[in-house]
């Protein structure tokens, strides 16, 4: 039985319809996907589902009993005195106060802080910890992973794989998408479509699906062109006898009208500047602190034209700090950087403050002088550019502040990619940002022929544009790998959130040569023991043994119905799922600190 749901859902905004009857529903320890364009409705949808917004028409019925958790996209902590009262404002009467604080120590937060002073990823810290803590039956979260860094991320979808609670998911990260789906609801024109397999599956049946309803287009489009010829020279002294077949005709047209609206397309083209120099940037030994802390240290990079590099490593590491020092903003406190020829740069940053909320969407592209943007060499009107980017015409002379979390991150993208560049510095570019958004983001980044510097932590985007990433090691090392996420977590051996405190010190094998930071001097490497050698050569088996015995509970608790089922062999299986991750883990640790002290062994061995 549903332990939550929606029947017919309306709701408008002003005069326009953005719920034309939609549907929603979760069963007990079902996990649902919520994906649907930038203001297609997600976010009303689910708001209507957690009974904080009345919907104008329409069911909802939530199971008597039920306990659900809403998790906003901007949660507000203005009224409370601490990010703990915050918290524990949250649980229900026989909630344990204990699980809110171990999950605020998970998510590195004492519970202490000020919530005057948070940042975007310690307010969304704190909202996840309020939102988990009671461990209710229905989890609605949207977007649980914006303002998120790679560890929390990881962190958080571990959490969620092992919880026993329902899930209503929207979201933007691909990989937690393809991991917890188990359904999608596809939200398209204020309807919503439903598919009973994983999100991995969703992409091919949508595509099957607008090819249907393109097929549907032609068929309507020839049946209206058909009734129109009828009304022109059909229809004579036996009118009322067609007032049913003129009803048809005038519905013909609506349907016509509406599929005419559906499918914009989005335009993403940055304009390319003159070509730079081969060498972009180049460092040599370049360091910097901040209150005495290390956040550079000893780096020596280089960036060639055509380059697209990643910056990975949890919030505070430093990469803003680093970008500035890669574009010149900065100088560091020691060594050297070398900016190459004809540079043109343009920076989209994370946190839009540059965006003028007062300011209308055409002031922002124009600067306020007339009706026609800059686009490279080009002239274009403001409200031609726009549609590109999928605003409709009224919203020119809105002021930015009412636009979405998703159309201020296209207008950004707007604004930037009308300045001619070679270097794009993208902090962020993915916040908010829908899939569909994000695919043709992808695909002209691809194209993009100049150089680019890409702090994200969305590990699937990493994946399909950098050709390197950047990871901070901590105490201000940093280290660069060939390829993107997947690739620098095969050659680290651990995501960057598992490394042991002893191999934070301690330089990888190089990914690039002649491209990454030397290893800092290191004292004689120790023997290695049998009790070591050993678990080094059966260590590797174990880990595939246990990547296939996740592998199969992963496939084991896809199936929908497995809760409903056996709800003892899906709670069995989420502990044996947990258990094998942590081991598998420890064991990827164990093995590159045995590596290391191996390649070190051998080392000394040579040198004597």
């Amino acid at each position: 039985m549903d332990l939550l749901q929606l029947q017919s859902i309306q709701y408008r905004v002003g005069s326009q319809p953005l719920l034309r009857g939609a549907d929603l529903s979760v069963a007990a320890g079902q996990r649902v996907v919520l994906v649907g364009r930038n203001g297609s409705g997600k976010s009303t949808l689910l708001k209507i589902a957690a009974g904080l917004l009345p919907a104008e028409g329409g069911i909802r019925f939530l199971q008597p009993g039920s306990t659900s958790r809403y998790l906003p996209q901007e949660p507000d902590l203005s009224a409370f005195d601490t990010v703990l009262d915050y918290v524990l404002a949250g649980l229900g009467p026989s909630d344990p106060a204990h699980r809110a604080r171990s999950l605020l120590d998970k998510l590195g937060m004492t519970g202490l802080e000020d919530p005057r002073t948070l940042s975007g990823g310690e307010s969304r810290r704190a909202a996840l910890a309020r939102t988990l803590a009671p461990n209710p039956d229905i989890l609605l979260l949207d977007e649980p992973t914006n303002h998120l860094d790679l560890p929390a991320i990881e962190w958080l979808e571990t959490e969620l794989l092992a919880s026993r609670s329902a899930i209503v998911l929207i979201s933007h990260d691909r990989r937690l998408l393809n991991r917890l789906g188990q359904a999608v609801v596809w939200l398209e024109d204020g309807t919503t479509r439903r598919l009973e397999r994983g999100f991995e599956n969703f992409e091919t049946w949508r595509d099957e699906v607008l090819e249907q309803q393109e097929r549907d287009q032609h068929k309507l489009a020839r049946q209206l062109a058909r009734e129109e010829d009828w009304l022109r020279y059909g229809v004579t002294a036996r009118r009322k006898r067609n007032v049913k077949r003129l009803a048809d005709l005038h519905a013909l047209r609506d349907q016509r009208r509406i599929d005419k609206q559906i499918d914009p397309t989005l335009k993403l083209d940055a304009v390319a500047g003159r070509t730079s120099g081969t060498q972009v940037i180049k460092t040599e030994a370049i360091s910097i602190a901040l209150g005495g802390r290390p956040i550079v240290r000893g780096l020596d990079l280089t960036i060639q034209r055509g380059d697209r590099l990643g910056i990975v490593g949890p919030n505070g590491a430093g990469k803003t700090t680093l970008l500035k020092l890669l574009t010149g903003v900065s100088q560091p406190d020691e060594g050297r950087i070398t900016l190459g020829a004809s540079l043109q740069v343009v920076t989209l940053d994370q946190t839009r403050d540059s965006l003028d909320n007062s300011a209308t969407l055409s002031e922002t592209l124009t600067g306020g002088s007339g009706d026609m943007v800059q686009v490279g060499e080009e002239r274009r009107h403001v409200i031609g550019y726009l549609k590109d980017f999928l605003f409709r015409p009224e919203q020119a002379r809105s002021p930015v502040g009412v636009l979405s979390g998703g159309e201020r991150g296209r207008l950004m993208l707007a604004r930037a990619f009308a300045k001619p560049a070679n270097l794009l510095v993208l902090d962020e570019p993915t916040n908010d940002l829908d899939l569909d958004t994000l695919d043709l983001l992808q695909e002209r980044l691809a194209e993009y022929p100049g150089t680019i510097i890409l702090v994200s932590h969305d590990r699937d985007f990493l994946d399909r544009v950098a050709t390197s990433v950047l990871v901070a090691e901590g105490n201000g090392l940093w280290q660069e790998y060939a390829g993107g996420y997947s690739d620098m977590l095969a050659q680290r051996g651990a995501a960057p959130s598992a490394r042991s405190a002893a191999s934070k010190t301690a330089a990888p094998q190089t990914a690039r040569p002649g491209k990454s930071t030397p290893a800092p001097a290191t004292a004689p490497a120790r023997k290695m023991s049998f009790k070591e050698k050993h678990a080094l050569e059966t260590l590797p088996k174990r880990m595939t043994a246990l990547q296939a015995d996740i592998d199969k509970l992963r496939r084991l608790l896809a199936d929908p119905n497995l809760y409903r089922k056996n709800p003892a062999r899906f709670s069995e299986a989420t502990k044996q799922l947990a258990a094998a991750e942590t081991e598998l883990t420890g064991s990827e640790e164990e093995w590159l600190r045995l590596e290391l002290l191996r390649e070190e062994s051998q080392g000394e061995g040579l040198r004597r």
